[in-house]
C-alpha cells in the first residue's frame, strides 16, 4: 500500500490512466491537557508551538496512510491531484483530510 502513488499534480509522466473516482483519508487529532498548558503559556510570549505543529503533522500522515488504504481498496495504482483540508471541530480538535483522484493505469 505504500508504494501506491500519491501526487499532487494531475498527469503523472509517462503514463496513461483512466479515473476511478474521488477517494480521501480522514482523521480527527485531540490536543491533550498538557500541550493545552503549554500551548496557553506559549500563547503569552508568542512563537511556535511545537507540539501542535507535531499533532498536525502526525494527522496528515495518518490521513495520507488512509487515503492510499482506500484507494487500495478502490483497486487504484495512484492517487492524482492530492490536497489538504483542515479544520478545528473545537477548540481541543483538529480534523485532516486529504484527498484527490483515485486512478488505474491503462
Amino acid at each position: 500500500m505504500s508504494e501506491l502513488l500519491v501526487t499532487t499534480t494531475e498527469q503523472i509522466p509517462g503514463q496513461t490512466y483512466e479515473v476511478i473516482g474521488e477517494v480521501f483519508g480522514l482523521t480527527t487529532q485531540s490536543k491533550n491537557i498538557v500541550r493545552n498548558i503549554g500551548a496557553g503559556l506559549k500563547n503569552i510570549v508568542g512563537g511556535e508551538i511545537k507540539d501542535y505543529t507535531k499533532m498536525l503533522d502526525d494527522a496528515r500522515q495518518e490521513a495520507v496512510t488512509r487515503l492510499r488504504a482506500n484507494a487500495a481498496a478502490m483497486g487504484a495504482d495512484a492517487v492524482v491531484m492530492m490536497r489538504f483540508d483542515s479544520s478545528a471541530i473545537s477548540s481541543d480538535m483538529q480534523s485532516v483530510a486529504a484527498y484527490g483522484t483515485a486512478v488505474k493505469f491503462v
